[in-house]
């Protein structure tokens, strides 16, 4: 299993500082903005600790805050730093940010100010663009990404089910519970309690309903998708 350690966040930060193909393209990419409607506003100071964690705001609002990152994340994250915030090289792997005071420090700093190498902008300011709400929903999102190793434990198990549901199981009680089960033993890779991952976003797809089953398998065929 992927494990943190102080060391590994710094080789990141400094590998993001550094790398000199970074978001090559991205200075002409205008940031898209991120509506934050229904998370708790943060204030015109800037934090420098996430302040949407389960532990803080609740589940509901945690979760909320992880689906409005997602969104803001994919739309101006993913080009460089990759679906999932799986990084295809072009950027640091920033799963491995640390989800405790450091980490969130370093993110902060990073996305209010941007990065700029030698009058090219490798990583726009997002600061006063998105603000820091977004900023917030997106380090959610990012710090509860599932370990590589937890997820591949969990493939096997999570296909079948993903079969019995597109084969229009009826046991739906059932295969929530178990989801439950393989959602609270998958690991985040940034430390963070508790992992979104396609086991826990399936599950919460199973209301009773024929669409929530639809729903429910085609999560674990993105999520084992991703995973691969």
């Amino acid at each position: 299993m992927t494990k943190l350690t102080l060391s590994t966040a710094v080789l990141a930060a400094t590998t993001f500082i550094l790398a000199p193909g970074l978001a090559l393209a991205h200075g002409d990419v205008a940031p898209q903005a991120v509506d934050t409607t229904g998370l708790p506003e943060t204030g015109e100071e800037w934090l420098t600790e996430n302040p949407y964690r389960a532990e803080i705001v609740g589940e509901e609002t945690w979760s909320l805050a992880i689906e409005i990152g997602s969104s803001g994340y994919n739309q101006n994250c993913a080009r460089c730093h990759g679906l999932e915030v799986i990084s295809g090289g072009l950027a640091p792997d920033l799963r491995f940010l640390e989800a405790e005071e450091y980490g969130d420090e370093w993110y902060v700093e990073r996305y209010q100010f941007g990065y700029t190498q030698n009058g090219i902008t490798k990583m726009p300011a997002f600061g006063e663009l998105l603000g820091q709400d977004a900023a917030w929903a997106i380090r959610t999102y990012i710090e509860t990404r599932p370990d590589d190793d937890s997820m591949a434990d969990a493939a096997g198990e999570l296909k079948a089910i993903r079969d019995t549901l597109a084969a229009g199981g009826t046991d739906v009680d059932g295969i929530k519970a178990r989801l439950d089960e393989i959602a609270a033993k998958i690991e985040t890779v940034s430390g963070a309690p508790v992992a979104d991952s396609a086991a826990s976003r399936a599950a919460k797809l199973l209301d009773g309903s024929e669409d929530g089953v639809t729903r429910a398998a085609e999560a674990l065929t993105i999520g084992l998708s991703a995973a691969n």
